[in-house]
């Protein structure tokens, strides 16, 4: 387990940009720590510096007082669904709204920027989104597309799982929306507020459906306070008779639904299996009733009866549920799997680790997970998305003792920005309350988290490997390309990367991302330095012509 994987999906994914380098580098599954030694020396690579503590460095600029309007550039809404967008916008307040083109059955609360009602008609609406405060006024083009397809961007929010586990309740999900919301967040484009296991109550109410346990005692109240925010809500549930926590499922071998509550692990996971019946149209549309905007479905393996049954189930009821599935997809039916779910596992559970060996055979660290996505990346699209699981920073835990995350400073830069590049949805699995400036800051850089909404939808690929370094290109809308540049060894690298091979023309301008800042022109070449554990993420832009 410890050993690493196969690099690349396919040869052509190998030979994608061997030439930006001058080299061509075959895949290697096993590389021990002699043959890296070698490489390194054949190559000329500099690094001789170990990964040693040191105080967690502050890469992101603060925002401007200014208003600057961040998040995706496009939003997906089913014809005659309830509409609500929130324009997230960073600067100094009270901040003026105003929405150019808006379409008709939408309005704007300019004081808020909260965009809801309804449309009916498909199609592709350009508008244009404008902010103003004291100190100046900034403007954004957007695009709103009215079809079957939502989620077009993955999703940005938490989830309750990796801080509260099993001790969640509904103050402590209501306290994390408006953290979400206090620090900042939220004007950064994280929006949904996600509930995950262990709020399941008995079965009842005029749908039948599960009803809020003692720690939920008024789910319809959460949403529509988390909605008052300006956020979005999410729920769990599993197509199993009982759920990975031991809590009821949405199948029964009774048709009357009753549930054979066992106390113990060992015992209750005889019911981690799909009952004779199942209660999908009840479910769904209790949770939109309720209001809840996103939907974890949690079972092993996924299958496609219990997926496409749900997606149906969800699209009945008229609210636009995102449909997340896990744990984990099986590769073999992806295809199929991804026509009926805005998203899907591509792993077992992450744990915040930077390499094996973990606690528990169940766990997975930050490097298995993020560096053996390739075969994944031909089926994440707008709509569609892999996902290799929550974040991992911050408080975390699984509750109720929490604490700080074991990756260091520098391994978090690398998880937040390889997930960025994977265009996969980020979900915070943090303790909101208890963010310190670092995590906050690694959260609340507007450039990474466009890499990761750009409305191409593109996952990175793995373009080259050189010694420890891998180089991993993801196109972004508008021809400008995102490069990361990760280190997994222990040394401070250095390698050179020839900019103008890699399709964006003569010239192109380079910026570091974290840093937010432009570096001066490279003649086409670039020497890219990358501590241990690190990465150097850019964006490359075509010259103005």
């Amino acid at each position: 387990m410890g050993n690493r994987r196969r690099l690349y999906s396919s040869p052509e994914d190998a030979d994608d940009c061997s030439p930006f380098f001058g080299r061509t580098f075959a895949p290697m599954n096993i590389r021990p720590p002699w043959f890296r030694s070698i490489i390194l020396g054949c190559l000329g690579i500099v690094g001789s510096l170990p990964v040693a503590a040191a105080p967690a460095e502050i890469r992101t600029p603060p925002p401007p007082a200014t208003p600057r309007i961040n998040g995706p550039t496009v939003f997906g809404v089913r014809p005659n669904s309830p509409f609500f967008y929130t324009i997230p916008v960073t600067g100094e307040r009270p901040i003026a709204y105003a929405v150019d083109n808006l379409p008709a059955g939408l309005s704007l609360d300019s004081s808020t920027g909260r965009i809801s009602g309804r449309m009916t008609k498909a199609g592709e609406y350009p508008v244009v989104f404008r902010a103003s405060n004291r100190l100046g006024q900034a403007e954004k083009k957007f695009r709103i597309v009215v079809g079957e397809k939502i989620a077009l961007t993955p999703p940005l929010g938490w989830n309750s799982w990796n801080s509260w586990a099993g001790s969640v309740d509904q103050d402590k999900v209501l306290r994390s929306a408006r953290a979400l919301v206090s620090c900042g967040l939220a004007n950064h484009g994280w929006t949904y507020v996600n509930i995950d296991d262990t709020w399941q109550g008995e079965r009842g109410g005029k749908h039948f459906a599960i009803l809020g346990n003692e720690k939920f005692p008024d789910m319809k109240k959460l949403c529509d306070d988390i909605h008052a925010l300006g956020l979005k809500a999410g729920i769990y549930s599993s197509p199993w008779v009982t759920t990975y926590a031991g809590f009821r499922g949405g199948s029964s071998d009774d048709a009357q639904g009753n549930w054979p509550k066992v106390e113990g692990y060992d015992k209750y996971q005889a019911n981690h299996r799909l009952g004779k019946y199942t209660f999908e149209k009840n479910d769904a549309a209790q949770w939109a009733e309720w209001g809840f905007d996103y939907l974890k479905y949690d079972w092993n393996p996924n299958d496609i009866p219990h997926t496409k049954a749900m997606a149906e189930a969800l699209r009945a009821t008229g609210r636009d549920i995102v449909f997340s599935l896990s744990n984990a997809a099986p590769f073999e039916d992806i295809a199929e799997l991804s026509k009926y779910a805005n998203a899907w596992r591509t792993t077992g559970d992450i744990v915040d680790a930077w390499a094996p060996p973990t606690a528990e055979w169940w766990q997975a660290s930050v490097t298995e997970i993020g560096f053996n996505q390739d075969r994944w990346v031909p089926h994440g699209r707008p709509g569609h998305w892999n996902d290799p699981d929550m974040l991992v920073v911050g408080w975390v835990g699984w509750g109720p003792n929490l604490h700080p995350t074991h990756l260091t400073p520098a391994q978090q830069y690398s998880h937040i920005s390889l997930w960025a590049m994977l265009a996969a949805p980020l979900l915070i699995g943090c303790d909101l309350e208890r963010l310190d400036e670092f995590t906050l800051n690694l959260l609340t850089n507007d450039e990474v988290i466009a890499i990761n909404q750009d409305a191409l939808g593109h996952s990175a690929r793995r373009v080259a490997t050189m010694g420890s370094i891998d180089v991993f290109r993801k196109q972004l809308e508008g021809g400008s390309v995102a490069l990361g540049f990760f280190n997994r060894g222990d040394s401070t690298q250095t390698i050179p990367a020839r900019i103008e091979l890699i399709g964006v023309g003569a010239a192109p301008h380079v910026r570091d991302v974290w840093r937010q800042k432009d570096l001066a022109p490279t003649g086409g070449k670039l020497e890219v330095t990358v501590p241990g554990h690190d990465v150097m993420l850019y964006r490359i832009t075509p010259a103005a012509k």
